[in-house]
Parts: structure tokens; C-alpha cells; sequence
């Protein structure tokens, strides 16, 4: 859990320095208007710490309860998913592309795990991304990857 943690706190830093640098080009940009810099550094300095991943008790409650909902893959491939409480799973493609799965799912101490048929188990973990968006995101060594966008 605290190598989660530290990369967790190592993208939030790189997130920090990169609106820093986008603040100070701003800045030239628009010089002699602080208020506009400042706007900008509040808007996106605040969204960028506002993105704590969700305890695994809260993705259970809010996504593995039975009720549908919408994935997106970075690909903009759409599926049905439906986690049940009794650990299983599914998933339908909302067009052409995409194919049928079901599987198993469970917590672990930062997110969840699956196993889909004929598939290895892959570990995530799932961030707010707004009203009614998550963003569910596999750790690979240091680097957090997206996944997949959910939608309720």
C-alpha cells in the first residue's frame, strides 16, 4: 500500500509542476493580469489535488451492487458492465466492436481486482473524474495507466 501511495504522491508532484509551468507560460501570455493567473492556478491547481483514488468499501457500494453501468475504453470502445455483490461479472459491448466476457471480482487494500475468462487477474484502482465519471486505472510499476472511463 505505501508503493501505491508513493506513486500516487509522485503523479500528484509531476501534476504540480506541470500547472506550474503552464501557469508561468500563462503569465507571459497574458502579463499584467494577475487575476487571470491566479484563476487559472486555482482552477487547475485544485483539480489536481483533488484526485484521491476511492476506498475499495465506496467502489464495492457505488459499482458492485448489481446496477449497470458504462465503460469506456481510451479506445472509445462502450460496454454494459455489471459487477453483482456475490463477486461475479459482465460485460456487453454497446456496438459492433468489443466482444462478451463474464468473470470474478474482488477488493483488495487500494481498489479491486478481476479476472475475466480467459484472461490473466489485473488489478485497479478508480479516481473521481467528476459528476458521475471515474477513471479506473492499473498501476504498471511507477506509472498510473487509464484503463477505462466509467459512467452512471
Amino acid at each position: 500500500m505505501a508503493k501505491h501511495l508513493l506513486v500516487l504522491s509522485v503523479f500528484t508532484i509531476a501534476i504540480a509542476v506541470l500547472i506550474v509551468l503552464a501557469v508561468i507560460r500563462a503569465s507571459e501570455l497574458i502579463r499584467g493580469r494577475p487575476l487571470a493567473v491566479a484563476s487559472i492556478l486555482l482552477v487547475y491547481g485544485s483539480a489536481a489535488f483533488a484526485a484521491e483514488q476511492m476506498a475499495p468499501s465506496d467502489i464495492k457500494a457505488t459499482f458492485f451492487n448489481g446496477q449497470s453501468f458504462t465503460a469506456s475504453t481510451p479506445g472509445g470502445t462502450k460496454f454494459t458492465m455489471t459487477f453483482t455483490p456475490d463477486g461475479k461479472m459482465t460485460r456487453e459491448p454497446l456496438a459492433q466492436s468489443g466482444s462478451k466476457n463474464t468473470g470474478t471480482w474482488k477488493l483488495n487494500a487500494t481498489g479491486f481486482c478481476t479476472t475475466w475468462q480467459h484472461a490473466k487477474p489485473s488489478c485497479f484502482t478508480v479516481i473521481p473524474k467528476g459528476e458521475n465519471k471515474w477513471s479506473v486505472q492499473k498501476i504498471a510499476t511507477t506509472i498510473a495507466i487509464t484503463v477505462a472511463v466509467w459512467s452512471k
